[in-house]
């Protein structure tokens, strides 16, 4: 038999892979990759494919990027893991001392976890308990935006609001407030992006006045929703959001999993409001894609509130086997190397400008995309049934699979969101690899939607 037959073979008999319904996987059987280098991943038959999604937006510097490597191999060689329960080790301090110069302002207490939803639950934790032991028993609920996203353990699927994740598990999920989420391709004020006044952050003010003394915090995806389409929301949706919380008490929770370490053209989202959240939760880019990790960190103030004698019960009681872990904090030592010594994301910005224009010169006028919006390197292509209503394919049709089964087929990796197809790409990728990932998309694309108007 076939070697790769074979190891799909055995994949399909054991292995029940992650967001997928594996019926999907009799048609087409998964990819079986031996190797990656920059942007490419290499299947076990030689051909290669570009990973402009970052798998799963992770990979920030490229696949076996030499400086990770390094610092995860030399780590190795002095301690894998160790309890970090009343023992610590240099890289997670060096890491703490590092980063903090990078956070907004006030962010100066960091708690390990192991992946982005565990943070999450760690910081909706953390917020609860703080409103409780400073005196404000009352604040019980959790705001949160419409179609955001968080994670998918119940805590983090309670204040996230798309049902493709949540909605069998409603049942079992925390009493969330949902506020109506900016929406600035179909705005129901009638504004675009030139024009908006952020009309739509009423909806805010409106939960906020009902809800506001009963709510301990609210977490949001800052500046980009990911898993709703990648939405693209403006940076003074946040500073109002930061001057409301103030106002009623609540605490304002940073989301960045996704948006860290310079997918957005910054360090991170919230520096493009020029404020800072009360907790902000990392993970993805943070080692670059090699080790799973997260922290969530948060202000003195906040960590101050759990600060007492033993006896007193206030501590924040929550831990995670592999917190702090060794490899991981060196891996993500190297990321912070690379970033602040090469000047990555000021030259990504530079990328993106390019990636943004090819993508528009390519696809914008085709008459079933409704609009290519775009933040750092992300770049999102709405796909349309009809370009002036707006109105979008019907679900069933899954047409972005259509068009992610076909690009697989010339090379090109891009894990569609329903009808939206994006570009998340590493940090490193040059515009001969744009361009060729371009390529293989307009193949694709025009397969399977010819553009009948030219």
């Amino acid at each position: 038999m076939d070697k790769v037959k074979e190891l799909q073979e055995k994949d399909l008999k054991y292995i029940w892979h992650p967001c997928s319904q594996m019926k999907d996987y009799e048609e087409l059987p998964p990819i079986v990759i031996e190797s990656g280098k920059g942007v490419m991943l290499y299947d076990m038959n030689g051909k290669d494919y570009i990973d402009v999604v970052s798998s799963w937006w992770c990979n920030l510097l490229g696949h076996r990027n030499e400086t990770l490597n390094k610092r995860l191999i030399d780590q190795l060689g002095k301690i894998e893991h160790v309890i970090f329960s009343n023992f610590t080790h240099k890289p997670a301090i060096e890491l703490c001392e590092r980063l903090i110069k990078h956070l907004p302002k006030g962010l100066a207490k960091f708690n390990f976890s192991d992946n982005g939803s565990a943070a999450v639950e760690c910081a909706l934790k953390m917020s609860f308990q703080y409103q409780y032991q400073t005196g404000h028993k009352e604040r019980t609920k959790f705001m949160c935006l419409s179609e955001g996203y968080h994670g998918e353990t119940i805590g983090a699927l309670s204040v996230g609001s798309l049902d493709l994740y949540a909605k069998i598990y409603n049942p079992i999920l925390l009493d969330t407030i949902r506020i109506e989420a900016p929406d600035c391709y179909r705005c129901p004020y009638g504004k675009n992006r030139e024009n908006c006044s952020i009309e739509c952050f009423e909806k805010a003010e409106e939960s906020f006045k009902k809800y506001g003394r009963e709510t301990c915090a609210i977490i949001i995806e800052p500046l980009l929703q990911g898993s709703a389409g990648m939405k693209i929301y403006p940076a003074e949706y946040i500073k109002k959001l930061r001057n409301i919380c103030d106002e009623y008490g609540v605490l304002l929770i940073a989301d960045e999993i996704a948006t860290g370490f310079g997918r957005t053209g910054k360090f991170f989202a919230f520096d493009h409001a020029g404020v800072s959240p009360d907790i902000m939760t990392v993970s993805k880019g943070l080692t670059g894609g090699y080790m799973p990790m997260a922290i969530t960190i948060t202000t003195d103030e906040i960590y101050d509130a759990f600060y007492d004698e033993y006896n007193a019960q206030k501590a924040f009681m929550h831990s995670h086997t592999y917190s702090g872990n060794p490899l991981g904090c060196s891996v993500a030592l190297g990321v912070l190397d690379i970033l602040e010594n090469e000047n990555t994301i000021e030259k990504a910005q530079e990328t993106a400008a390019y990636l943004h224009k090819r993508l528009c010169e390519e696809f914008l006028d085709h008459q079933n995309v409704g609009e290519i919006r775009h933040i750092g390197l992300i770049n999102a292509i709405e796909l349309v049934k009809d370009k002036e209503t707006k109105e979008g394919f019907d679900s069933k049709i899954r047409m972005g699979y259509q068009i992610y089964k076909r690009a697989l087929e010339y090379g090109l990796l891009l894990r569609p969101l329903g009808n939206i197809l994006y570009f998340n790409p590493p940090l490193v990728i040059t515009k001969e690899e744009i361009d060729l990932a371009i390529e293989r998309m307009k193949k694709a694309f025009f397969e399977i939607l010819p553009d009948e108007t030219n």
